[in-house]
């Protein structure tokens, strides 16, 4: 079948502010904990790069609208980075430059017919902030929610789409794994405790808009939820069954369960208690939210906003991968027939387990609206780039599927990522740009890649053309 998107369909790229933006101390930016990390401790991105200047989109937003604006997307998504807005993390202290470049990129995308899709926060904390414990001080909260205000105040005018948090489970992963900055080494109690902070400031952010700007601004309010979607690896076997929704409430529902449904995914929490009962621990790494937590945080999702890239198969074990969660006990493999990993070895090619996970969403919270608000490919940033084409076909034709065979209420898809950027621990090894970035002129040029017309031409006419 041929099917379409429909014409009010929100087609969109992404971006973030430390991947693209530079100006790392300009114009009174304070530092924050990727500033801190990459400067202290240069080794550990695999290409000992930086995102001092990244793609310059700091001096360069109006190349950049006018490259979306090419495209003929409806919307641009992007972050504002909070140590630009007040460089200590403090709202007693704004810094005015900072708050007038995001000012002059809204105005600029508006001008340009382009619904601006505004990220508070993609991992950019102030470094002051981190030094009071960051995510894992209950306090982060209240900072959050001032911050939240700041840019109500300042932006809410002309946006009227708002993500509170990217990917809170990877920023959590920052202080368990050292998977990102901050780098930390705290375990599940590091992690459960960055998340439990995370829900509680989402929630006082979509609170604080509630009642002090949403009769007046009329904007929305999510948080982007990433996960891969876990596929039982045999799927007559009732434990594997069980295992993938196991492990899938663990990865999507520990952030999804309380918004949809008010508090931590009943699964989890009986896991989590048991694992640490058994091993004499006097209480559970899994925090529990008060009355009042529950109340604040449910129902604080205006559209289901998911960056999904990949899927993997799941049986009953301990997985040696420290990036899935050992007290869910599963482990974790890909299908041969599935197609081969991309330059990044995480992100492996299922289109299906797209399809799956929206069907997944669907059934479990009621068909919220949902943005698709990141999925894209990573390769050595070749202009001819068609295995990102066939990912990204695989990855839209899933979504027209769901959309027209089960009535998934997919409202728009932003591709990851607009231009080659800082791919964090990876530095520039790994590009996702529908536009490339030489990344060693000076002038940061920019040429788009075959994948930019193959997405010109779908957002021009809603259809997947073989």
């Amino acid at each position: 079948m041929d099917y379409k998107f429909p014409k009010e369909f929100m087609f969109g790229v992404s971006t973030a502010a430390y991947q693209i933006e530079g100006g790392w101390n300009e114009d009174g930016k304070g530092e924050n904990i990727w500033d801190h990390l990459v400067h202290s401790s240069p080794e550990l991105i695999r290409d000992g790069t930086n995102g001092d200047i990244a793609c310059d989109s700091y001096h360069k937003y109006k190349e950049d609208v006018a490259l979306a604006k090419n495209l003929n997307v409806k919307v641009y998504r992007f972050s504002i980075s909070w140590a630009r807005i007040a460089p200590y993390g403090v709202m007693n202290s704004l810094n005015l430059k900072g708050i007038a470049y995001y000012n002059h990129l809204i105005d600029e995308l508006i001008k340009n017919d382009i619904i601006p899709l505004v990220t508070m926060y993609h991992w950019d904390l102030p470094q002051y902030l981190q030094d009071l414990g960051g995510w894992v001080n209950p306090i982060m909260s209240d900072y959050f929610k001032e911050y939240a205000r700041v840019l109500f105040t300042h932006y809410g005018d002309r946006v009227k789409w708002w993500i509170t948090i990217n990917e809170p489970m990877e920023a959590c992963k920052g202080y368990a794994i050292k998977g990102y900055a901050p780098y930390l080494n705290l375990n599940n109690t590091g992690y459960y405790l960055a998340a439990h902070t995370q829900l509680i400031a989402h929630g006082k952010a979509y609170r604080l808009y509630e009642e002090m700007f949403k009769s007046t601004q009329q904007g929305k309010i999510s948080i982007s939820i990433n996960g891969v979607f876990f596929i039982p690896k045999n799927p007559n076997s009732v434990d594997d069954v069980m295992t993938a929704e196991r492990a899938n409430q663990f990865e999507r529902g520990l952030f999804s369960h309380p918004i949809y449904k008010g508090d931590y995914p009943p699964i989890m929490r009986s896991w989590v208690d048991k694992k640490c009962k058994e091993e004499g621990r006097p209480w559970s790494t899994l925090p529990k939210f008060t009355e009042d937590e529950i109340k604040l945080i449910k129902g604080t999702a205006d559209f289901y906003a998911l960056n999904h890239y990949s899927s993997r198969l799941v049986t009953h074990g301990s997985d040696s991968d420290p990036h899935f969660n050992p007290d869910a006990e599963y482990i974790t493999s890909v299908d041969e027939s599935w197609l081969k990993p991309s330059v990044a070895p995480w992100l492996i090619p299922v289109s299906d387990g797209l399809r799956q996970l929206l069907i997944w969403l669907k059934d479990e919270y009621g068909n919220p609206p949902l943005i698709i608000t990141e999925n894209g490919y990573g390769d050595n940033g070749q202009l001819d780039d068609l295995d990102r084409i066939n990912y990204m076909k695989g990855y839209l034709n899933a979504t027209l599927q769901a959309m027209h065979e089960e009535n998934c209420n997919v409202i728009g898809f932003t591709v990851w990522s607009l231009l080659d950027n800082f791919e964090w621990m990876d530095g520039f090894l790994i590009h996702f740009g529908l536009i490339n970035v030489d990344f060693n002129d000076p002038q940061r040029t920019r040429t788009p890649k075959a994948s930019y017309m193959f997405f010109k031409n779908l957002v021009s006419t809603g259809q997947l053309t073989s």
